[in-house]
């Protein structure tokens, strides 16, 4: 039994012996008005004192202070954890925040929050009660609900005049949030939101929300989407801005520092969506057509030098195509021949044409300034910052489509990964260190630092991968994406046809 079954059975149990309101005095009727939920973008910050894979996070928490320092902070709403046993919350909790809240809002004439019952509901009697206690929204979390509990508690919700915050995270809960926006009266009355974490095991994917994005837009153009957990950093908060989200769910970190949250909120409302969203939108969505066709990883070849070898890449099925602005490297080249290798193979290739990626060392300099004017002219679509300090990147190249690659030779090196994951890079490509070379150096990662890197992140792995030992590599560590140079060449910048044949043929 997963986490997930295991709160969801204690829930039934506690239901069975103290009854839906859980022994806790609960209105007979609701005496409050009805908040809109999320009405404009922004936080919605988390009332949260525990976690299953946490432990106690803030177990000294008072809900209503709480409360009121997140409306202060500029939440657009507040969570409320009711969850007892493993999150340590109350409809208590619920009835003291919105007491909090209403009395902010008659003192300081401002707007309040919207409320939400965050929990594991299952059952219509739960909406009920949670509309009593004086919540204007709840959770509905699709996995956990057939399509009929989905319905009858969706159809609750619109009776009610409340609104729901409907987690999906699957293409099954995609499945069922189809079915329920085309019975339910008035869909104007939910906001989607997708989990960076699995329920299941409580591990994070950052890409995951931006895996279901385009999906849920698909069935509602509308619908206002939100990204829930994981969000550690104000830079992290404005990458999730600049993908399109309406809005952000945070629970951890704030429950530990309410008083940061005003920096998450005012970064995330700043941002816009930019160059950097939508390249990510897009990985995310070749992530997802992967893991419907259960294929292979998404394969990058690194220091292509001659047209031949790049249409030849091309041909075989690679996903992206890396060419080196560095003058160190003997991979190095110019603007003028990626543009012409952009036009030939645009010209051959269509929609199936790589994704063009310029790899950087420095962040100033002829090649610097060339690689950032292609991937502003879309020449380009993106940048790898290799090797390159996490403080050197920080938020200020929000506009450029880009993502990050770590050279991982010692544990040392692995807080350079956390603080890139932290600040906001949805992956990180780890790769080997040579005092002599600047990528393409053939030696691998040491195997324990690779496992190290996969718990943190799904994986993303250069260094040292060939056509002889690809198929291992795949079958160890299973990586989203690899990154090849070196163990295709013949010689530095050289492709060999041969070798890269081979490789394609042993990762398919």
């Amino acid at each position: 039994m997963d986490i997930l079954d295991e709160i969801i059975e204690r829930r039934k149990a506690d239901i069975a012996r103290l009854g839906y309101e859980y022994g806790c005095d609960v209105p007979k009727k609701r005496g409050v008005c009805v908040r809109k939920f999320l009405a404009e973008r922004g936080a919605i910050l988390e009332v949260k004192r525990a976690s299953p894979s946490k432990g106690d996070i803030s177990p000294n928490l008072d809900a209503a202070k709480t409360a009121l320092e997140y409306a202060k902070s500029g939440a657009r709403a507040i969570s409320v954890l009711t969850e007892k046993n493993y999150f340590k919350g109350s409809l208590d909790d619920l009835i003291a925040v919105r007491a909090a809240l209403d009395e902010y809002a008659a003192r300081t004439g401002n707007d309040a929050p919207a409320v939400l019952r965050k929990d594991f509901l299952c059952e219509v009697q739960d909406v009920d009660v949670a509309y009593r206690a004086g919540a204007d929204a709840v959770l509905l979390i699709a996995r956990i609900l057939t399509k009929e509990q989905f319905f009858d508690m969706a159809e609750k919700v619109c009776e009610l005049g409340m609104s729901a915050l409907i987690e999906v995270r699957e293409l099954e809960d995609i499945e069922k949030l189809q079915y329920v926006f085309s019975r339910v009266s008035d869909v104007g009355n939910f906001v989607c939101g997708v989990n960076s974490r699995d329920l299941r095991d409580f591990s994070i994917d950052m890409l995951v929300p931006a895996k279901m994005f385009s999906s849920i837009k698909k069935i509602s153009p509308n619908a206002k989407v939100v990204f829930e957990s994981g969000i550690q950093s104000p830079q992290c908060a404005a990458a999730v801005s600049a993908m399109g989200f309406d809005g952000f769910l945070m629970g951890e970190a704030a429950a530990r520092n309410p008083e940061i949250t005003r920096k998450y909120v005012r970064s995330f409302e700043e941002a816009k969506p930019s160059a950097q969203g939508k390249f990510w939108l897009q990985i995310a969505s070749r992530l997802q057509e992967q893991d419907r066709a259960k294929k292979s990883p998404l394969v990058k070849i690194c220091g292509i030098t001659r047209m031949q070898d790049a249409a030849l890449v091309s041909e075989l099925g690679e996903d992206f195509i890396g060419f080196v602005f560095c003058k160190k490297s003997p991979r190095n080249v110019n603007a003028n021949f990626v543009e012409e290798a952009r036009r030939e193979l645009q010209e051959k290739f269509g929609e199936k044409t790589p994704l063009f990626v310029a790899v950087v060392t420095e962040l100033a300099g002829e090649e610097w300034n060339a690689s950032l004017d292609l991937a502003r002219r879309k020449i380009v679509d993106a940048i790898q910052f290799h090797g390159i300090a996490p403080s050197d990147i920080g938020q200020q190249y929000l506009d450029v489509a880009h993502f990050v690659a770590a050279n991982v030779s010692c544990e040392q090196d692995l807080l350079k990964v956390d603080e890139f994951l932290k600040g906001g890079e949805f992956r990180v490509l780890i790769d080997s260190r040579s005092a002599s070379e600047v990528g393409g150096t053939g030696i691998r990662v040491d195997e324990k630092l690779v496992f190290a890197c996969k718990k943190k992140s799904r994986l993303w792995l250069a260094g040292g991968i060939t056509a002889e030992n690809v198929s291992e590599i795949i079958e160890k560590f299973s990586p989203e994406l690899i990154d090849v140079s070196s163990g295709v060449e013949s010689s530095p910048g050289i492709k060999d046809e041969k070798k890269l044949r081979t490789l394609f043929a042993q990762i398919k």
